[in-house]
């Protein structure tokens, strides 16, 4: 019988084997005399039985009692940590082994054992405390007895398993916790050596060695939620609703969801967003949330929802009325447009919010009885899965008769000099007690404080084009505007004359002034005592002298043309032409 001291995980079970297999078997008690030369025999037998029983006990001690033989060889491994204090104190734990060791776990030997280490972390995990296999503990054996779930893939949480003198391993394997995969050929362990110490440990790929015979996949970490997934929104048909994927731990590479309808799966619903149809009015949704990551066991939830009630029909364009809220004049009501757009829309036209019998349709005929009536109408819309919804298009201004009629037009009084008052005389309307309003307008823009019938003609308004607006209304008529163009505005001159006489030589200075234009220019004729010569006024002033005037009082007279907002005068003055002396 051969044992070794390399280091692996050892079944208790496997040891009280050996034990018992050694144990001598009792010999039936003789009861005749034994002669001395047939006892020889035996004592030499029982010796030899007792030789092998010793030898027993002393191998089971070396196998037993942790030795402090050197480390065994990690080809293409390195230690990140050794002992218990020391990798919690590095972050690296040993998920509460430390104080739970002396305790056997799927009956492997308590202490530092690498089977009792893993089955330990197993039963952290979820697993029973019953061994899942018939047969030695021995961690070789692990991966043989459980080759259904073993396989060639890392993952997180799966037991790394070393055959036996599958290097670090020794004669009865070795059996170790994936806690990270780093990458298909590279992945980090925590481990606890029979004989040795706790240790976490990186392993990668190599020719050298230090990489596990294989993966057992017990129970794989899984993702788990750190904030829970939830449904955002009313079920409702029509309305959106989305699923929130919350938080996980690790974070997940996919969150996909998958939408049911009272247990059934909707077909397509595999987005986060989902917009209830009327099919599943009344049913209770759920969303499945799945979250995946290699090397993990997906994470999941599952979500409900109360019954889908029914949807509301969203107007997107309110109905508006067009016409002339007259009598005689046809209303019509414009389409109106709903999300989603509705089986059946019906129509219903108001007066004063009364509904008017037999008025359903998409226009209205106005008539005596509507007068001085706010018109207004409302859609409703309907459709399977939704609450029946109503738009209202808003109010007209109250129903007027016919409009007022003008029968003669109005007119202005007056000229439009500066400084003048000029007034609208109106004409005949019908009806007849139609009250006026007025609006003085300069190039057609309101003149600021001129409403009133007369108005007074300033110097601003010289150049440009006046006129009246005067409005006629009445009640239930419709208002009736007229607009009196008023003559263009001109301006009186003040002309100034100054003859000044010498012997048969008379000379004129004229000086023109205008409201409104204060140096006008234009043609002027100069006529003394019978002579006359043309004159040119240039920024107001001319002068003209006239010679061979006779002497004597003579008449002066100055003609001046206009301009065409200057108007034209006539100014007289007389002069005294001196005698020849």
């Amino acid at each position: 019988m051969i044992f070794t001291h390399r280091r692996g995980g050892l079944d208790l079970g496997t040891v009280r084997s050996l034990i018992v297999q050694q144990q001598p078997h009792e010999s039936q008690s003789s009861q005749r005399p034994v002669a001395a030369l047939h006892a020889l025999p035996r004592v030499v037998r029982r010796i030899k039985r007792a030789a092998t029983l010793v030898t027993a006990v002393l191998a089971l001690l070396l196998l037993v009692v942790p030795t402090t033989v050197g480390r065994v060889s990690l080809v293409a491994s390195s230690y990140l940590c050794t002992g218990y204090a020391s990798c919690q104190a590095a972050g690296y734990g040993n998920g509460g082994y430390r104080q739970a060791s002396s305790t056997s776990y799927w009956r492997m030997y308590t202490g530092h054992n690498c089977t009792n280490y893993v089955a330990y972390r197993l039963i952290q995990s979820g697993m029973p405390n019953v061994r899942p296999w018939d047969g030695s503990g021995n961690a070789s054996n692990w991966g043989v007895a459980m080759a259904s779930i073993t396989d060639q893939t890392p993952t997180v949480g799966s037991i790394a398993w070393y055959r036996s003198n599958a290097k670090p391993a020794g004669a009865s394997g070795h059996v170790a916790v994936v806690e990270q995969v780093v990458s298909d050929t590279e992945i980090i362990v925590s481990e606890d050596y029979w004989g040795g110490d706790f240790h976490w440990r990186r392993a990668t790929k190599s020719a050298g060695g230090g990489w596990p015979s294989g993966f057992i996949h017990f129970n794989d970490r899984v993702v788990e939620p750190t904030t829970a997934p939830a449904i955002v929104g009313s079920p409702m048909v029509g309305a959106p609703l989305e699923v929130a994927a919350g938080a996980w731990t690790p974070t997940p590479t996919s969150v996909t969801v998958r939408w049911l309808a009272d247990g059934a799966a909707i077909p397509g619903a595999t987005a986060a967003t989902y917009v209830p149809t009327p099919d599943v009015k009344g049913k209770t949704l759920t969303a499945e949330v799945t979250a995946e990551l290699s090397g993990y066991t997906p994470g999941r939830a599952v979500l409900s929802t109360a019954p889908v009630a029914p949807g509301t029909l969203q107007p997107t364009e309110l109905p508006t009325i067009q016409g002339v809220a007259e009598v005689g004049q046809t209303l019509t009501l414009t389409t109106s447009s709903w999300a989603p757009q509705p089986a059946k829309v019906k129509t219903q036209w108001y007066a004063d919010g009364v509904a008017l019998p037999g008025a359903t349709g998409a226009s209205l005929v106005l008539s005596r009885v509507h007068i001085d009536r706010r018109i207004s109408a409302r859609t409703t819309a309907a459709a399977s899965g939704y609450r029946k919804t109503t738009s209202t298009a808003p109010e007209t201004t109250p129903v007027l008769a016919k409009p007022v009629v003008i029968t003669s037009p109005s007119r202005v009084q007056g000229t439009p000099l500066v400084g003048r008052r000029i007034a609208v005389q109106v004409g005949s309307v019908r009806p007849t007690a139609a009250s006026a309003t007025y609006a003085w307008l300069r190039d057609g823009r309101p003149i600021s404080k001129a409403t009133h019938p007369t108005y007074t003609v300033r110097k601003g308004d010289i150049g440009h084009a006046l006129s009246v607006q005067i409005t006629l209304s009445r009640r239930h008529y419709r208002s009736t505007t007229e607009s009196v163009a008023v003559a263009p505005v001109t301006t009186l001159p003040v002309i100034k004359v100054r003859p000044d006489a010498t012997r048969r030589r008379v000379a004129v200075d004229v000086r023109v002034r205008a409201p409104g234009a204060s140096r006008p220019d234009g043609a002027m004729t100069i006529s003394v005592g019978g002579r006359s010569v043309e004159a040119q006024v240039v920024k107001g002033r001319a002068r003209a002298v006239i010679r061979d005037v006779r002497p004597g009082m003579k008449p002066v007279v100055v003609r001046y043309a206009g301009t065409d907002v200057v108007r034209p005068a006539v100014v007289r003055s007389r002069v005294r032409v001196p005698s020849r002396r």
